[in-house]
């Protein structure tokens, strides 16, 4: 049996993500048996990464429930600064944030989280460029590859990826 198998994840998805950092923890996290749910703005509509890599949304956030799932996926970009904005995004993460299910960050992904309000006394990483956000918001900034704080996993840029997956898949096996 997969490390993950039954397992749901849920990953966000909008125009100017970070393509490595949705693809790179989605196959992962398929790979390791969980099913993963890629949601955007709306449904079925394509979207396009930073450096042009295209990927479809299975679903709107607005349908989203976070009982449904057993984790989330912020990837980063330019597209936390658009998706922070939005009410239902930061809902779904305080109610990741309050079941203690994993929410994973990385690069400017921990926008959301920063919006959603959930790092107060977190250790976290993440971009160099959102170090005052995280700090100002709270966090407890470590220059790491892989920041693991309880629920919380949270990495610094691309580079990264090999260390942000291994981080999710040792909270979600954890969470079992």
């Amino acid at each position: 049996m997969s490390p993950l198998e039954g397992k749901r994840y849920l990953v966000f998805v909008d125009d100017v993500y970070e393509d490595l950092e949705l693809w790179y923890p989605k196959l992962r996290l398929i790979e390791a048996g969980a099913v993963v749910t890629v949601a955007g703005p709306k449904g079925g509509v394509r979207y396009e990464g930073k450096h042009g890599y295209p990927c479809t949304s299975d679903a709107s956030f607005a349908d989203m429930e976070s009982a449904d799932f057993d984790g989330v996926i912020l990837p980063g970009g330019f597209m936390p600064d658009k998706l922070r904005r939005d009410q239902k995004v930061l809902e779904l993460v305080r109610e990741f944030d309050e079941a203690k299910k994993p929410i994973a960050a990385i690069c400017h992904g921990g926008w959301i989280a920063i919006s959603a309000g959930v790092y107060r006394g977190v250790h976290v990483t993440g971009s160099l460029g959102i170090k005052d956000d995280l700090v100002n918001a709270g966090a407890i900034w470590e220059d790491k590859p892989v920041v693991v704080d309880r629920h919380f996993i949270s990495s610094r840029k691309p580079d990264d990826l090999p260390d942000f997956c291994r981080g999710i898949l040792e909270v979600a096996v954890g969470a079992k």
